[in-house]
């Protein structure tokens, strides 16, 4: 098993389940391409920026860099993983300070509470009148309780319905759909209703836990959940090798049987890899740019929070996909003091991308240092049934990783042939540690 987060995360839970685990890198560090990057010095070698970092950047050491930011959402699935492995142990985190939509070259903070929303210029009176019906409608919803449904049916009636059904206006569907829901596209809008529903309950009750935003952000940057993980992976008895070049994978009749490494075979069932090991299998589906930028000062209009994100809906600025920014700072222990990093990110749909992410860096002026970067999105080709090899999808342009979490449960459940249970995990540990 090799690679970054999802593999991380699995080879923790496989070997919770019992699994003997061994989950060699090639890197020598754990997470690929989740890594932190640190002292800042690499991260200029990394995006081959001559010379070295100036002085007013401060202690290299200062600086973990995310290649990839992501937010965990406060009761959303990566928490709960990390809660029921009890990786927490090993992790503190800090709430984000607030969450921003971008609307007509302005950006507002997402309502986190009744009286922000009432206060809100985001919307006039009657539009949060009407937009209170909606969220207590959500709130009260219960997918298995039809008492809650008042007419709609959560199977077959789409979002646009639902919409209509509260009256509510262009910029709130907006908000709601992006900044609520956290979807990419506006595809969602035709689905049925159900799965919105309850991804917008999930940032409600992800909000109540904090009050500030529903996001989560690791003190010392996201390169800490690998090791988390692996440190949990191994109190179940599994094994960690760094700086293992991976030269083979041995198949015999169309199935995985090992992996060659510096001419020792490891032997396996089954095995589970990033797409960067196995470039046959995989097909590119899109692009993601993401541009890291050092910054000297908070963003505009945030308040000078010291954590952030920002989303720009698609809409806004006529594309198809969002824009990301996701902003955190030394509060994090993620770079020297007085210094500001933030990440945006889209889904590339032109030949300049780097034309498309400028409304995402206009509200970031002045930017100190920016690096670039175009990855591919690859998915693999096949379910791994035949093969035994599970291949996780890239990191999409999303700043939070309830994605992620969608892939591993779907790589779970096609290596074990059954569904992802958190319960059935705390059992399962609460045999090892004892009751709580």
């Amino acid at each position: 098993m090799e690679g970054k987060n999802q593999e991380c995360i699995l080879s923790g839970i496989m070997s919770v389940n019992g699994k003997k685990v061994l989950h060699m890198d090639r890197n020598p560090y754990y997470g690929g391409e989740s890594a932190s990057i640190t002292p800042l010095e690499d991260l200029y070698k990394r995006f081959k920026i001559p010379g070295a970092p100036p002085a007013s950047m401060g202690r290299g050491r200062d600086w973990n860099v995310d290649l990839i930011p992501k937010f965990l959402m406060a009761n959303g699935q990566l928490v709960k993983m990390l809660l029921f492995t009890e990786v927490t142990r090993y992790l503190d985190f800090k709430v984000t300070e607030g969450s921003f939509v971008y609307k007509g070259g302005k950006i507002y903070k997402v309502p986190s509470t009744e009286a922000e929303a009432l206060a809100s210029s985001l919307m006039g009176l009657f539009e949060k009148r009407r937009f209170r019906k909606f969220l207590v409608y959500v709130a009260n919803f219960d997918e298995n309780d039809p008492r809650t449904f008042e007419g709609i049916d959560p199977k077959k009636t789409s979002m646009r319905e639902v919409y209509k059904k509260f009256d509510l206006g262009q910029d709130v569907i907006d908000f709601t759909g992006h900044a609520l829901a956290l979807y990419r596209t506006d595809d969602y809008l035709d689905q049925p209703c159900c799965e919105t529903i309850n991804r917008i309950k999930l940032y409600s009750e992800s909000l109540a836990r904090y009050g500030k935003s529903p996001y989560l952000y690791p003190l010392y940057g996201l390169g800490e959940l690998p090791q988390g993980f692996a440190r949990l992976s191994a109190i179940y008895g599994g094994t960690y090798m760094l700086n293992k070049p991976i030269e083979e994978i041995i198949m015999q009749n169309g199935k995985v049987i090992g992996v060659k490494s510096e001419g020792e075979i490891a032997r396996c069932k089954q095995l589970i890899c990033d797409p960067s090991y196995v470039k046959d299998r995989v097909e590119k589906v899109g692009q993601v740019i993401r541009v890291i930028c050092i910054l000297s000062h908070p963003i505009k209009n945030t308040n000078d929070a010291n954590s952030c994100q920002i989303i720009i809906p698609q809409n806004q600025v006529n594309r198809k996909s969002d824009i990301y920014v996701c902003m955190i700072s030394s509060a994090h222990n993620v770079a020297a003091q007085g210094k500001y990093i933030a990440i945006a990110s889209t889904t590339v749909e032109t030949k300049e991308p780097e034309k498309e992410i400028r409304p995402a860096l206009e509200l970031l002026e002045p930017i100190e240092q920016k690096f670039v970067s175009i990855s591919d999105l690859l998915v693999p080709k096949d379910l791994g049934t035949e093969s035994q090899i599970f291949i996780s999808r890239t990191y999409d342009a999303t700043t939070h990783f309830e994605t992620t979490c969608d892939d591993i449960k779907d790589i779970y459940k096609r290596m074990t042939g059954s569904e992802f249970d958190f319960e059935e995990m705390k059992r399962k540990k609460n045999d090892i540690y004892g009751e709580d």
